[in-house]
């Protein structure tokens, strides 16, 4: 059932007359999702749907779909044909109007929401209404959990790590022993783990050695092995979630390990410094949310940057602090991120997010990677940490 009431709170909290979605051959899935319909067929003409701060929904449909929102509740279904005819139906759905929400980022600095095509943001504004982003409504409405769903999450975390802990100890034996093994095996073992452990994910996880820990998207493949050896760095990125419930959600991590005793001083520092801006920036928001301040993503993206530039590798440092964890390994929520984006929106209770920052050389990459759960006045890492590059 559409949570008409609870939006409409939700507008008046943020001072908006109303929040108007838009589609048009199903390009904004936010729409649907954040509605719960399922349009009865791919729409090939037009629809609007606006719920406002007081009052019924209306709904607008093209004479030859007009059945589109049928499934949605709406006080007046008004039709259209031609685009004049939309024009003067868009006017009156807007009437007495000042500023209503749409999936739309000024700048596109969120392009998570950015699904409303700009055209159709002039047009809306052509009537002299306002058009604010919805970046904020998404995520109250997509990115929080449940309670039920914060604990697949633990549970998650918990067979991760341990599949984690057994991936490097199949890479210490093998080094130990003197057995050939190469990240395409060290990948498949997690992935035969994951299975046997009831956990699934899109695809990954990413096991990179050396120069191929620098690339921050690398992924072993069977056409390529690259062996693992003495004296070689091994950074393993792994992100799963619980087969069952369907809303379960992931836990995502990276570790890494030196193959040997004594790591070179280079790869001591740099881990070093991942790791304390790694736990500079999650113990920021932990300690922001203890004491109530309005936390945003940018700011979190900040403090770990900062330290990093301040150990002199901001050059290295080539990607956002953080992203949104939900059902998707990459939600919908604020993302930590002053640099790919500059995400303004806020970080509220009962949503999840990664930290993990990377320094990436050209013969190695570090990334430290932990998830952060914000709850009602607490925050908290939600698994183990690394806290020394492992020995193996």
């Amino acid at each position: 059932m559409t949570p008409i009431a609870e939006i409409q709170e939700q507008l008046k909290e943020q001072g908006l007359d109303g929040w108007l979605f838009y589609d048009h051959h199903v390009r904004d899935a936010l729409a649907y999702s954040i509605l719960r319909f399922q349009a009865p067929r791919t729409p090939t003409r037009r629809w609007y749907y606006l719920i406002p701060a007081e009052g019924e929904p209306v709904a607008l449909t093209h004479r030859i779909e007009p059945k589109m929102l049928d499934a949605l509740p709406a006080g007046k279904r008004l039709l259209y044909s031609s685009h004049p005819s939309m024009h003067e139906q868009l006017r009156h759905m807007l009437h007495g109007r000042t500023r209503v929400a749409m999936q739309h980022s000024p700048l596109c600095e969120i392009p998570y929401v950015a699904m409303v095509d700009a055209g159709t943001v002039d047009l809306i504004r052509s009537f002299g209404v306002d058009v604010a982003s919805s970046a904020n409504l998404v995520q109250h409405f997509q990115a929080r959990w449940s309670a039920e769903q914060l604990e697949t999450h633990l549970e998650a975390g918990r067979r991760v790590d341990k599949v984690r802990a057994e991936a490097f100890f199949q890479v210490f034996e093998a080094i130990r022993c003197k057995w050939a093994v190469t990240e395409f095996e060290i990948a498949e073992f997690i992935r035969r783990r994951f299975a046997e452990e009831g956990l699934i994910t899109d695809h990954g996880p990413i096991v990179a050695v050396n120069a191929n820990a620098s690339n921050p998207h690398y992924e072993p493949t069977h056409d390529t092995p690259v062996p693992i050896a003495a004296g070689d760095l091994v950074l393993i990125d792994m992100w799963a979630k619980l087969a069952e419930p369907t809303d379960a959600v992931y836990y995502d991590i990276t570790w890494t390990g030196f193959c040997g005793i004594m790591p070179p001083l280079a790869m001591l520092s740099v881990f070093e410094t991942v790791r304390d801006a790694r736990k500079k920036a999650s113990q920021f928001v932990i300690d922001g949310v203890a004491a109530g301040r309005t936390l945003r993503g940018f700011e979190v993206d900040d403090v770990a940057r900062g330290h990093i530039r301040e150990a002199g590798y901001a050059d290295y440092f080539v990607h956002r602090t953080g992203h949104s964890i939900g059902t998707d390994v990459h939600g919908t929520g604020a993302n930590m991120d002053n640099l790919e984006s500059h995400d303004t929106r806020l970080i509220i209770p009962r949503t999840c997010f990664s930290v993990e920052p990377g320094v990436y050389l050209a013969s190695f990459g570090i990334r430290s990677e932990v998830n952060v759960y914000v709850g009602e006045g607490k925050a908290m890492v939600t698994g183990e940490q690394q806290e020394e590059l492992l020995r193996l």
